[in-house]
């Protein structure tokens, strides 16, 4: 393994003062974005139970089902980058705590995986934008 030797880069008490203060915000937002998703998940079952009291055909049950599933994934969706700023927050904390390098690695590795599935969910949001887009162009294209 190669160890890159960065100028000697070292933690001192300024840049230990900001981690310190980066993990407690990392944490309160993970664990705000834990409780939004068991928010989504509760939202989902009950706008699925309001389309079902106020509808009784199969329209309506679908549309339910439909809702429940939307939310559902969208709390999935939204749980790992939460999760990976929670781990992200308590390594970092501990690693400044207890001055464990393993710990302050493994905090940076789950700050980097919530960076990069970030990336590739907006990458993934923008191409169905595209994709929208360029059906919406077609569609109206061909009605002229």
């Amino acid at each position: 393994e190669n160890k890159i030797d960065l100028f000697d880069l070292q933690i001192d008490q300024q840049v230990s003062s900001y981690l310190s203060e980066t993990a407690k915000w990392a944490k309160f937002l993970a664990i705000l974005g834990f409780i939004m998703c068991g928010l989504l998940v509760v939202v989902g079952f009950f706008a699925s139970s309001l389309l079902t009291r106020f509808g009784n055909d199969g329209y309506a049950s679908g549309m339910s089902i439909f809702f429940t599933i939307i939310y559902i994934v969208l709390a999935i969706v939204y749980f790992f980058p939460c999760l990976y700023l929670y781990h992200f927050a308590n390594k970092m904390q501990r690693a400044l705590r207890q001055n464990d390098q393993i710990s302050l690695t493994d905090s940076f590795r789950n700050l980097k995986s919530c960076y990069k599935y970030m990336g590739i969910l907006f990458i993934i949001i923008i191409g169905f934008y595209v994709l929208i887009f360029v059906g919406t162009l077609i569609s109206t294209g061909s009605r002229f």
